[in-house]
């Protein structure tokens, strides 16, 4: 008897151990891949952070101010370092023209912006809206912000934009205009003529008024801008949408795609009728292709406008699908809390790959 007590007790505990270790193992976290520290170079401006300040002083020096927002295992802001700022050429354009202040977007430095009132590096990130790392504002003479990167960007584009703002060609054409000017596409798809763009099965291709489109019951309004003879264009399409999951996430929203520099008419979400070139002008579109969302009442309520790889194209997809920018403004939180949750599930994360 007390043996097979013995032995009963015995195959219960190798039950509940075996369990145990059943449950741990389902519980173990996905690896997290892909994050890296940028360093950056010593020729940065050391500043009080008075900003009103450091304006003065650039313009003194015959340059302008530039803030670099970056935050801690920031892949783009390395790639922003190791890569197009490996050119001499670049690094001597920059540091002849501007001055660069690095600000930790989760910093609690103490910060007085140029209207006088301070903050934190971090609430000033909140207070400029900062959704991505890196974001570089550029600042001219009278302390506005003439031009605004969201993001990383390649070589090519970051020159663009660098000589954009040292020419001050703000002050006579918008970025469009410039760098279709510096760089032209080599064709430009009219609204019968479509084959110039990369085509995606999930385009809505029933007309151009977007202001019907965006008042679709329970369904945003997603615009992809993008241009003829466009690599970066090709790396969305080509890398990015060929992944399964991403395209799962794509065809949740109401798809529209429009060349940037078209002059065919459209109607947008806010019932306006223009040209989808001088649309793209008015707001501000820097870099293609670009990815606007707009809720139901025309809104636009998030945009990618700068090179994303695979993670964080879906984490945007998702962020605006789910409604999660309604209660989440920081997108930086938003993107930590969904990588969390897809390791609890066992699930590996790179958010540097494609």
């Amino acid at each position: 008897m007390n043996k097979s007590i013995k032995l009963m007790s015995y195959i219960l505990l190798c039950g509940a151990f075996l369990m145990f270790s059943t449950h741990a193992e389902d519980k173990k976290m996905g690896e997290y891949f892909g994050a890296k520290t940028a360093t950056h170079p010593e020729w940065f401006k050391e500043s009080f952070l008075d900003f009103e300040e450091d304006i003065e002083e650039a313009t003194e020096n015959n340059k302008r101010l530039v803030l670099y927002f970056w935050q801690p295992g920031c892949p783009y802001c390395n790639q922003l370092w190791e890569e197009n700022f490996s050119s001499e050429d670049v690094v001597k354009t920059f540091r002849d023209n501007f001055d660069i202040i690095a600000m930790n977007m989760w910093g609690d430095r103490e910060v007085i912006s140029v209207a006088g009132k301070n903050f934190t590096e971090k609430s000033f990130a909140a207070a400029l809206n900062i959704k991505y790392t890196p974001t570089l504002l550029f600042f001219n003479e009278n302390k506005k912000v003439v031009h605004r990167l969201n993001g990383y960007i390649p070589v090519e584009e970051f020159q663009q934009s660098m000589r954009y703002v040292a020419d001050k060609m703000e002050k006579s054409q918008t970025f469009g205009e410039y760098a279709s000017a510096t760089k032209p596409p080599k064709k430009a798809a009219s609204s019968d003529d479509r084959k110039a763009l990369i085509p995606e099965d999930f385009f809505d291709k029933t007309g151009s008024d977007l202001t019907q489109k965006a008042k679709e019951i329970d369904e945003y309004l997603a615009v992809y801008f993008e241009k003829a003879d466009c690599p970066n264009c090709e790396l969305l399409h080509n890398k990015t949408l060929k992944d399964e999951a991403t395209r799962e996430l794509a065809k949740k929203f109401i798809s529209i795609q429009l060349d940037r520099f078209s002059e065919a008419p459209i109607t947008t979400p806010s019932n306006v009728k223009l040209s989808s070139k001088d649309w793209a002008d008015q707001l501000g579109i820097s870099y293609l292709p670009a990815i606007l969302f707009f809720n139901h009442e025309g809104k636009e309520v998030m945009r990618v406008d700068a090179q994303l790889r695979t993670f964080h194209i879906q984490s945007v997809f998702d962020y605006v699908i789910s409604g999660a920018y309604k209660t989440e403004e920081n997108f930086q939180r938003y993107i930590s809390a969904r990588a969390e949750r897809i390791r609890e599930e066992g699930k590996d994360v790179d958010i540097f790959a494609y």
